[in-house]
């Protein structure tokens, strides 16, 4: 199911997400996300049981990484990273970068697997059969699916300050201003209210967050 106002370009991947999703069955959530508009991002979904997301759900950690992250700028997809939906479960999730004819992305076609039946069976024969398991492969980013711009935000300060181990009442300004350096690496900023949020997590008002914001550009 899609609609609202989308890119020409993107709308010719609509029937591309009801045809995936009829084939790969109701264990696959298929989405597509027009990243001109991240806040209400997602134009097109099948499936969304596993994720619990609707059309104008905003876009999650993963796209914003790659809006911000150049390394991305020459990869047509990334494929077999693991997501997590809101309710927890661990999904096997693919993404495919769609560009305009200047080589600018506007928006990604992602395939979210919900395995957990699979692992099931896969658990059972393991113990049936003692083979041991083998899992090398390198994910680029642990993707999460939020179903509010407030979640993609406040998922991404919990990470932060999770790695810092200092909680915000604790933190000195230098780390204040190093957790605002990696929110906005990630990001975050470019979903709006979240500022505020980030303010409201740090335990700051937000004139000092757009403070701290222009102190890191000039760096």
């Amino acid at each position: 199911m899609g609609g609202r106002n989308t890119n020409s370009l993107l709308k010719k991947y609509i029937p591309i997400v009801d045809f995936l999703a009829e084939v790969m069955g109701n264990d696959a959530e298929v989405v597509l996300h027009d990243v001109s508009d991240m806040d209400n991002s997602v134009v097109a979904i099948r499936n969304n049981h596993i994720s619990g997301r609707k059309v104008g759900a905003p876009v999650t950690n993963l796209v914003l990484k790659v809006m911000k992250d150049q390394k991305y700028n020459d990869t047509p997809y990334i494929v077999n990273y693991k997501g997590i939906s809101e309710n927890g479960n661990i999904l096997k999730s693919s993404s495919y970068f769609i560009r305009d004819e200047q080589g600018c992305l506007i928006g990604m076609l992602c395939i979210n697997i919900d395995y957990s039946k699979f692992e099931q069976f896969r658990n059972y024969l393991d113990s049936f059969i003692r083979i041991p398991e083998s899992n090398d492969q390198v994910t680029p980013v642990e993707e999460r699916f939020s179903s509010s711009v407030e979640a993609v935000t406040l998922d991404g300060i919990e990470s932060i300050i999770r790695n810092i181990k200092i909680s915000p009442e604790r933190m000195s300004q230098d780390e204040k201003i190093e957790v605002i350096k990696e929110l906005n690496n990630s990001g975050a900023f470019l979903l709006k209210g979240s500022v505020a949020e980030v303010a409201s997590q740090l335990r700051v008002s937000e004139a000092t967050i757009y403070r701290y914001l222009t102190k890191i550009k000039k760096e």
